[in-house]
């Protein structure tokens, strides 16, 4: 039986063999900034001081990516859909095909963005996974990332890349910049900069990599830590505009921004629910009743917080 190719992958082979590395852009199909940043790579990576190999997935979700939108044409969002079927809907199968890839690896990164809809400030995050000595692989490789915030979240939620390299064993980390609707071109050579300074920490590179200060490195183990979209819902369907920027620090009860009707009659504040600092904004005006506002990474519990002292 012939198969059909899911999605389009680049595979940089190193003059001495080793270890296998998968990056991963395009899981929603609006998130411009990885699609252009794994192309870089391509020819950023130079076989001849490479161990091992490294494959690039440019845009894992093709139909989505075709259909300008977050997710495919059965509206599944591939993020929430690991480890798929083989037999199921295009997603299902882009997620069962993706799983196999990432069993296959030694490592993984998965890069992100707000889409179409909203902006988010730069980040490395990871799982805090049970396996000590895979935790401890995840913070280098966070850590080494170089962006602002590295931010380690509970190893318990479902459907996602990383939830399927946890279950194979696979130390992984994810990143967040940008979005919007544009390709914003300093997250594309961040991201780009930032896989690289990963591949060298880890011996797989051998180039020189620049280590950046983080500005806050937090751990929170809490059940639903990580989901983004969890909090600072909308109160009421309108026209949003946000009275915060990304890494803005807010307290809870802090005004985040107000939802007006069409004729401006009626305003509504949207209050934080959290205390910390501004990690995603929505930038598209309209929005419906319960969608998400604002991403807050909390530094209120001293247990879960720690500035970094590399400030």
């Amino acid at each position: 039986m012939s198969h059909t190719k899911l999605f389009e992958s680049l595979t940089i082979e190193g003059v001495q063999p080793g270890q296998h590395f998968l990056i991963l852009g395009g899981v929603h199909g609006d998130e411009y900034e990885p699609m252009a940043a794994v192309r870089q790579l391509r020819s950023r990576i130079v076989p001849e001081k490479l161990t091992g190999r490294v494959t690039l997935v440019p845009v894992l979700n093709q139909p989505a990516y075709e259909r300008m939108n977050r997710c495919g044409p059965d509206d599944l969002d591939l993020a929430r859909t690991f480890p798929g079927s083989p037999e199921g809907s295009i997603s299902q199968q882009i997620a069962n095909e993706a799983t196999l890839l990432i069993q296959s690896a030694d490592y993984l990164i998965d890069l992100h963005t707000g889409g179409l809809i909203s902006n988010l400030a730069p980040f490395s995050g990871y799982t805090l996974h049970p396996d000590p000595t895979i935790l401890e692989t995840q913070r280098r490789m966070a850590r080494a990332f170089n962006l602002p915030v590295s931010w380690g979240t509970s190893a318990h939620l479902n459907g996602r890349t990383l939830s399927a390299a946890r279950d194979h064993g696979v130390p992984a980390i994810y990143a967040e910049w940008g979005g919007g609707s544009g390709c914003n071109l300093e997250a594309v050579e961040g991201y780009t900069m930032g896989c690289l300074s990963v591949l060298s920490e880890l011996g797989i590179l051998d180039i020189p990599a620049e280590q950046k200060p983080i500005l806050y490195h937090i751990e929170d183990d809490r059940k639903e830590s990580g989901h983004l979209q969890l909090q600072n819902h909308a109160p009421v369907a309108g026209f949003f505009e946000p009275a915060v920027q990304l890494m803005d620090q807010v307290q809870v009860g802090d005004q985040l921004g107000s939802i007006c009707s069409i004729t401006g009659d009626d305003v509504t504040a949207v209050i934080a629910s959290q205390t910390g600092i501004i990690l995603g904004i929505r930038t598209l005006p309209y929005v419906e009743k319960d969608e998400w506002l604002a991403v807050i990474l909390e530094t209120e519990n001293e247990t879960t917080f720690q500035k970094s002292d590399s400030v």
